[in-house]
């Protein structure tokens, strides 16, 4: 017996009530916060090479399109993310007697926070934040040089320098890191191999290297690191007053200082 299309389609629309315990549960809204959360975990879980809108809206279960109405664009969220972590730093009262400490400290905080995340300070560098986070931490270091007896020039343009070397130390750990979790990539080298092929090198040519490549290879944990923001900080009293340069975008290259990046 033929059925009637008008049962058919009502058979198409009907839908069984869920089982007791299994109803259907509305998603929490997205927001600002919950995007940076998403996109904290993308870069932890699969570093920040991997962070996009469409991989931050995965996290979220939603789509692309479903972001904009929270944030602007891809960096955006990089500001956002670098803010968050900046919130999570503990900035010291300046103190002119320990100044020298507390600007090593705050820089070995953000770096123990851009290593977490792999890459993530990729996201801070070529950028000027005017995230209030980051801004405090810029306010917290500015301060703390100035504590110190740092000319307010030196002390910006320290600021900058440091948060370079930051971001350039945890980028390249990142990515050394990366390498070494691929079984077939053979460029990352043990110190041991590395000191053999130094000095086996053509001493003729190489009389440098090959005579010191136990030094140029040394160092453990991260005292190159202590070392070269040593280098910097101690330098900042060692300088002549600059009074008298002419301000200028030309003279000065970068047009901002970021913490960390």
């Amino acid at each position: 017996m033929p059925v009637d299309p008008k049962q058919r389609r009502a058979a198409r629309h009907a839908q069984p009530a869920p089982p007791p315990g299994r109803q259907t549960r509305r998603k929490p809204p997205i927001t600002v916060d919950r995007i940076t959360d998403a996109a904290l975990e993308v870069v932890a879980t699969q570093g920040y090479d991997a962070l996009t809108m469409r991989s931050v809206a995965a996290v979220l279960d939603t789509g692309p399109a479903s972001l904009y109405a929270h944030v602007v664009n891809k960096a955006d969220i990089d500001e956002l993310i670098i803010g968050r972590l900046c919130a999570q730093l503990v900035l010291p009262e300046p103190d002119p007697a320990t100044w020298r400490e507390q600007i090593l400290d705050v820089c070995a905080q953000i770096r123990d926070q851009y290593l977490r995340y792999p890459g993530i300070s990729h996201a801070a560098l070529a950028m000027v934040s005017t995230n209030l986070d980051v801004l405090r931490v810029n306010e917290a270091m500015l301060a703390i040089l100035l504590t110190g007896g740092i000319e307010p020039r030196p002390a910006a343009w320290a600021i900058d320098a440091l948060s370079l070397y930051v971001s350039a130390y945890t980028l390249e750990l990142s990515l050394v890191a990366q390498r070494q979790s691929r079984q077939d990539d053979d460029w990352v080298v043990s110190r041991d191999e590395l000191v053999r092929r130094f000095t086996a090198l053509p001493a003729d040519q190489f009389p440098q290297i090959s005579r010191y490549a136990v030094e140029l290879t040394s160092g453990t944990g991260h005292e190159r690191f202590d070392f070269t923001l040593g280098l910097i900080v101690d330098n900042l009293t060692q300088r002549r007053p600059t009074h008298g340069l002419v301000d200028s975008p030309a003279a000065s290259g970068r047009v901002g200082a970021e913490p960390a990046g």
